[in-house]
């Protein structure tokens, strides 16, 4: 079929429909909502999406989930929504109580009535108490769920605000304590004596200063600044009592950092390579690279972990240990530490292991007990106390359980969530795709096991080094594999699933791995039988959101319909919006022609075309969304409809970048998407 572009270079001067870039804007809101009521209109109009709705929001709201911890002291605190608490209430209790089956839980702060009292829209974000009392914390409130928030101190013991406490205005802040009286504060302070503002190209905080309570904030002395291009800069406080040491670093992009620790008027710099992970314990200076590293007269693959004798290494000392090895199957996905051990949590073709060393020995410790074929992975420790760890556990088909106990010790199941779909007869495999450039991509099938084709649903990301690892599925199980739908989720190059490497050959001008990948999976459910090109669904948001983006424009021929979340879309323009500066590492920079010829072909704003047979899409973002612009799906739709095509648009006015701002909104957003593709891909 011939084709027409809809432009033959769209710059960021000539898009008619910068306007929608408006967020606020009363010509861009009223076209979100003359575009919302119809989607709305029609895909809620049949019985099976209350039914849809109803079933997510059971799920979302039981009082049946594990209300998951954290230890601060004695307490183990909590987060909990659910019906009665749409906004939530921030509670706590003792070991012994969370381990009865009916915790008796002190509630510290009910988000709803404090809405309620202040007439705001308040959404949590998180608290920092400070130790060792934990009497006081800093609590970060958002309005509508965007990233920026309003921070507070608030009394444990008094439960109330302190009177004169730590305040800042809603920002895209950085708080933390260092002392009762002190904090480390990094905001938008305005203009600084050299002539820059406070806060990077990104919207992060630029310049980091010391601020004493009681003080104005303008007086706060200045710590640490960076460059205005970096994507942010940071100070903190390792309050480790012993090694109480403060550090400073510069996030010179996504993936790259200087780091430093502050000793006196004096910054040192660690010394490692500026894109590993990296962190100081004790002694011990902790480093992965994610690139090939020459150290010590050795050359460590990409993802493999090391540990160096700090002091030593400051001074040029270069003899480590490596404590993990990637292989071609192997990667390190996390590590922790208890008093005694440091644990890591590893993925073998994206299956978790877990193994035990000693601390400063760093013998192996043998470790038992953990359930097999299932993800494992590490929630919370107590490291300055003790060997506590508490675990979850979870699969595509067994709800997620806690376990409790110590490392080096085999935990018991201390909570265990319920069913929420029946998946007696549900059955999960792993299958590989091959790859344009033959890369095995490994992704996983989920499936009543008396359906052997159908409507399908492909999931993925492919970013940011984040990897998709098997989880149980309580919405899609419920909305999707229950009712005879098949579920996929691809574990594309871009994310982490086999290392630093799996990611990194998949930036900038390797961008295009990405959707050669995803675009691969989907052939092979189709050549294995198991779906059609007019059965087969994918989803993603943000990240891949862009994917969904790339599919309707480079590959329609493969799906049925697109369900295209708070998506990245006008990648001429997203380093101008909101924190898309941040994420040129990962794509590239528009403005230097040499890296937007390679960019431009994967950029579905402009390679929208009015000839195209395109599949069908839902496009969902939030008007509070303050990370992902909603302008990229507002144009996207815009462009669309121009040319011709029909487009389901829907806009949550609330939700920051997850898309909802509590449950009813999570619960009524997924019923939309299921919706959807039960009527495009199964015709029903």
């Amino acid at each position: 079929m011939s084709t027409e572009r809809a432009t033959d270079d769209m710059t960021r001067t000539d898009d008619p429909y910068l306007w929608l870039e408006e967020v606020g804007g009363d010509r861009a809101l009223d076209w979100v909502r003359a575009h919302n009521q119809p989607t709305v209109d029609d895909l809620t109009s049949d019985e099976r999406f209350s039914v849809l709705e109803s079933e997510a929001l059971e799920i979302l709201d039981t009082d049946d989930r594990i209300p998951y911890v954290r230890r601060r002291g004695s307490h183990l605190y909590n987060f909990w929504r659910d019906a009665a608490n749409p906004k939530g209430l921030w509670r706590r209790t003792t070991l012994e109580s969370y381990r009865t089956d009916s915790p008796e839980w002190d509630v510290l702060i009910d988000v709803d009535a404090l809405a309620a009292a202040e007439d705001e829209n308040w959404v949590w974000a998180g608290a920092t108490v400070l130790r060792p009392e934990y009497r006081h914390a800093l609590v970060s409130l958002s309005r509508g769920g965007a990233d920026a928030s309003v921070v507070r101190e608030f009394d444990l013991d008094t439960r109330e605000w302190v009177v004169d406490g730590f305040v800042l205005p809603e920002n895209k802040s950085s708080i933390g304590w260092i002392d009762r009286d002190t904090v480390y504060v990094g905001t938008d302070f305005g203009a600084q004596p050299d002539g820059r503002g406070s806060l990077t190209t990104s919207g992060y905080p630029r310049v980091v200063k010391r601020w004493e309570r009681g003080t104005p904030l303008e007086d706060a002395v200045t710590v640490f600044a960076g460059e205005v291009d970096d994507v942010s800069v940071g100070v903190t406080f390792d309050s480790t009592p012993g090694y109480e040491r403060h550090f400073a670093s510069r996030a010179t992009d996504f993936f790259n950092a200087l780091r430093y620790e502050i000793r006196g008027d004096e910054k040192v710099l660690v010394d490692v390579p500026t894109d590993a992970h990296s962190g100081v314990r004790h002694d011990w200076l902790f480093v992965m690279p994610r690139s090939d590293w020459e150290v010590g007269g050795a050359t460590h693959a990409a993802g493999t972990l090391l540990v160096f004798v700090y002091d030593d290494y400051l001074a040029g000392g270069r003899d480590g240990t490596v404590l993990f090895a990637p292989d071609a199957h192997t990667s390190l996905s996390d590590y922790t530490f208890t008093r005694s051990h440091l644990v890591l949590v590893t993925l073998h073709d994206v299956h978790t292991e877990v193994s035990v060393r000693e601390l400063g020995t760093w013998a192996p410790v043998e470790m038992s007990g953990l359930p097999s074929l299932a993800t494992i992975s590490v929630l919370d420790t107590d490291a300055d106390e003790s060997d506590e760890i508490f675990w979850s556990a979870s699969s595509f088909t067994t709800p997620p359980s806690l376990l409790y106990g110590e490392s080096g010790v085999g935990p018991e199941v201390i909570k265990q969530s319920p069913s929420f779909f029946d998946a007696d007869d549900v059955v999960a495999e792993q299958h590989f795709a091959t790859s344009d450039d033959g890369t095995p991509v490994p992704y996983f099938v989920v499936r009543r096991s008396g359906v052997t084709s159908g409507p399908t649903l492909l999931y993925g990301y492919g970013g940011f080094e984040n990897s998709l690892t098997p989880g149980y599925l309580a919405v899609s199980g419920r909305s999707w594999i229950a009712r005879g739908g098949i579920y996929v989720i691809a574990n594309i190059r871009g994310g982490g699933e086999y290392g630093p490497s799996w990611h990194t050959q998949a930036q900038k001008a390797g961008r295009h791995l990405v959707y050669e990948d995803f675009a691969a999976v989907a052939r092979a459910l189709v050549a294995d039988g198991l779906t059609t090109p007019g059965q087969l669904g994918a989803q993603g948001g943000s990240n891949g959101g862009l994917l969904m983006g790339v599919m309707l424009t480079r590959y329609p021929e493969l799906f049925g319909a697109l369900v295209c979340q708070v998506p990245l879309i006008d990648m001429r323009r997203y380093h101008l919006l909101l924190a898309g500066a941040s994420w040129m590492a990962e794509y590239g920079d528009p403005d230097d022609p040499d890296q937007w010829s390679f960019m431009e072909p994967f950029s579905p704003y402009q390679n929208l075309q009015s000839g195209a047979d395109y599949p069908q899409i839902l496009v969902t973002t939030s008007t509070r969304d303050d990370r992902v612009h909603p302008g990229h799906a507002r144009k996207l739709v815009a462009r669309l409809e121009e040319l011709g095509h029909d487009v389901a648009y829907y806009e949550n006015i609330e939700g920051g970048h997850g898309g909802a701002a509590d449950n009813k909104q999570a619960a009524f957003k997924a019923a939309l998407a299921y919706e959807f593709l039960w009527r495009t891909l199964a015709g029903e």
